[in-house]
């Protein structure tokens, strides 16, 4: 756990799954190298009644048992897929320009009336679209991080804990530009390491509270998942940017 953290992993899942492995062995009074027997027996043992959990268990502990193949050359490690597939991908909804237009002007209707927070999250759900950016890497953007001279954003809390540079369209710089006066007109000049999204009420939009602003949003739209891939979320957003643009190369 020590060495992936290292190289830049993250989950906190993989890791509850490796300490309960590692308890299930030890609970059997497990020495030595790991029988393929055992690694099968505990991913197996589960109460959800899932299909896929068996293989998302063996999934989960099949890097473990490849790292210590290799430290005393016993350890069986699991063929990818011995336990069928590890889940079922629904594919994203990839939201029309209609959709994100009621989505922003729904938006603004967030209470409170006049304040900061339908503002922002205006400009925050229309700032995924446009840049492909995670709902948390848009949350964890600090006023330093939003360069609107250069027209450039800094990610500094991208996937596997890398950086990035996201260049913003100019079409996009006006509306966060408006939010950024905005806010400095209600709270003052921010510090560079201040949150740049944030309420009239909170310095920071945690995650949970962003999504519980879109499941709000969604409901009054009255969207549902008939007629679509599946329930629009507030990840999908960012998968727009891309499928759009290949429909566009397609077409010219």
């Amino acid at each position: 756990v020590a060495m992936r953290r290292g190289l830049g992993y993250r989950s906190a899942v993989q890791e509850r799954g490796l300490r309960a492995f590692a308890r299930h062995l030890d609970q059997a009074g497990h020495r030595g190298p790991i029988a393929l027997e055992a690694s099968l027996d505990w991913a197996s043992a589960t109460a959800s009644p899932d299909p896929c959990n068996p293989a998302r268990r063996l999934a989960t502990v099949r890097g473990f048992l490849r790292h210590l193949s290799t430290i005393d050359g016993q350890t069986e490690v699991p063929a990818p897929g011995l336990l069928g597939p590890a889940g079922h991908r629904t594919p994203p909804h990839v939201y029309s320009d209609r959709e994100i237009a009621e989505l922003l002007h729904a938006a603004t209707g967030l209470a409170p009336a006049g304040g900061l927070r339908p503002h922002c999250y205006a400009v925050l759900l229309g700032l995924i679209p446009c840049t492909g950016l995670r709902i948390s890497e848009a949350l964890a953007l600090t006023c330093g991080d939003v360069d609107l001279a250069q027209g450039v954003l800094t990610v500094r809390a991208g996937k596997r804990g890398r950086t990035r540079m996201v260049p913003l369209h100019p079409s996009a710089l006006d509306p966060l530009r408006g939010y950024a006066q905005d806010r400095a007109r209600r709270f003052g000049p921010p510090r560079t390491d201040a949150a740049f999204f944030r309420t009239d009420r909170s310095d920071r939009i945690s995650y949970n509270s962003a999504n519980h602003a879109f499941r709000l949003l969604r409901r009054r739209l009255g969207w549902t998942a008939a007629g679509r891939t599946r329930t629009p979320r507030v990840h999908d957003l960012r998968h727009r940017i891309v499928v759009r643009r290949i429909q566009t190369w397609h077409a010219q």
